[in-house]
């Protein structure tokens, strides 16, 4: 598998995509994984990677999403955006994951990608707005690489998403795969679309369709309305982690999941501090599906490192995360939560009421399977886990 991945994207990629694929994503990120574990050792509290929401605004409505897209558009301020990269960059980190809403209808994000061609830009989209012209953008910058949201086949992925959203994106990833970009696919399991998306067929398809790699997650219940009947069971939580090792071993695409470390056990990436979630009036987040926040990158003067070093509310997140679960609190804690937010007086971004959202929330198994885990049996995911993606054990 290994081998015929790495021929997949010495034919399948530009040769100045492969370069910077390389050299900003694979050599930078390892040092930036070694860099933040240092910073662990002395206790200082700082991300490798950030994920920043550009903007609320989108041009779909799919159903269980977080983001509040009805109310007031906002739009990151670009001299707040240069503080962060600038911060991250000062931290030996220069990987950054830009999301939205729809990040590519933020009216400066060329101007942001063109002003930091020594960083590696992930852009999470609908991929809906893959025009000719934009295609050829991405291609001559080749320091970025889209993960597009796909959720199961046209059926369900039409019925979360919106009718044509399948047929729309999929003629924007055929200009991706013409462009030899480097692109995955992010795909959200849920209890109705956990066959389709984790069979061979799903895979050879995209793999056909020219993307690198998968990005798996597990759908949680934040945002208006009740989508708790998305939510896996325990068994069905099993089951996902048995044919991630199984697919692993037999597709030439890269598996990502962010759950399990490589002795197969629960992982929260926020709680080890792998990854804040920048809302788009700079608010610093724990993780996306939160928009609540004590801090902003406005505070000291825009020193994000220390804002987010001192800050209470993301320090404590760790502890306050062991104390209860190796997963995901908002699913299984989703009241003391609450309780978490309320105490560090944590302003709600969401412009809607999310904490009552999330005191809703009924709570449901996470991915916290005790006395079930199941370890990495493919040497290659160890490696990767234990060393280079997200370090720590978090990314697959």
């Amino acid at each position: 598998m290994i081998v015929k991945l790495g021929l997949r994207a010495l034919t399948e990629l530009s040769p100045r995509v492969f370069y910077k694929m390389v050299h900003l994503y694979m050599i930078k990120g390892f040092f930036a994984i070694q860099a933040y574990k240092k910073r662990r050792k002395r206790g200082e509290l700082f991300p490798p990677f950030m994920f920043v929401a550009l903007t609320n605004i989108c041009n779909l409505r799919c159903k269980g999403c977080w983001v509040e897209k009805e109310g007031t558009a906002f739009h990151m301020e670009e001299q707040d955006l240069d503080a962060l990269i600038s911060s991250v960059k000062q931290a030996k980190s220069h990987y950054v994951t830009l999301l939205g809403g729809e990040p590519f209808m933020y009216k400066n994000i060329w101007s942001v990608l063109e002003r930091y061609p020594e960083c590696y830009f992930q852009i999470i989209t609908n991929g809906m707005l893959f025009t000719e012209n934009n295609v050829a953008r991405l291609k001559a910058l080749g320091n970025i690489t889209p993960l597009i949201s796909v959720d199961g086949w046209k059926a369900n992925n039409d019925e979360r998403r919106g009718g044509g959203v399948f047929d729309a994106l999929s003629e924007g990833i055929a200009r991706l795969k013409k462009a030899k970009l480097f692109f995955g696919i992010a795909t959200t399991i849920s209890k109705y679309n956990l066959e389709e998306v984790l069979s061979d067929d799903y895979l050879e398809t995209f793999i056909e369709k020219g993307a690198l790699y998968i990005w798996y997650y597990v759908t949680r219940p934040v945002g208006e309305g009740d989508h708790s009947h998305y939510c896996l069971s325990e068994e069905q939580l099993v089951q996902v982690r048995k044919k991630l090792l199984v697919l692993r071993r037999k597709h030439p695409i890269v598996i990502i999941d962010t759950y399990w470390t490589a002795e197969g056990e629960a992982f929260c990436p926020a709680a080890m501090g792998l990854g804040y979630h920048i809302g788009p009036r700079g608010s610093i987040e724990i993780c996306p599906p939160l928009s609540f926040a004590t801090d902003t990158l406005k505070d000291n003067g825009g020193d994000v490192q220390k804002t987010i070093q001192s800050s209470a509310f993301l320090g404590g997140f760790e502890k306050f995360v062991n104390d209860r679960t190796k997963g995901c609190v908002i699913l299984e804690h989703p009241q003391e939560l609450v309780t978490y937010i309320k105490d560090h007086g944590a302003l709600d971004y969401s412009g809607r009421d999310a904490l009552a959202e999330i005191n809703a929330i009924t709570p449901r198994n996470s991915h916290h399977l005790p006395n079930k885990e199941i370890p990495e049996d493919y040497w290659v995911y160890k490696f990767i886990k234990k060393n280079v993606f997200f370090g720590m054990g978090a990314g697959g």
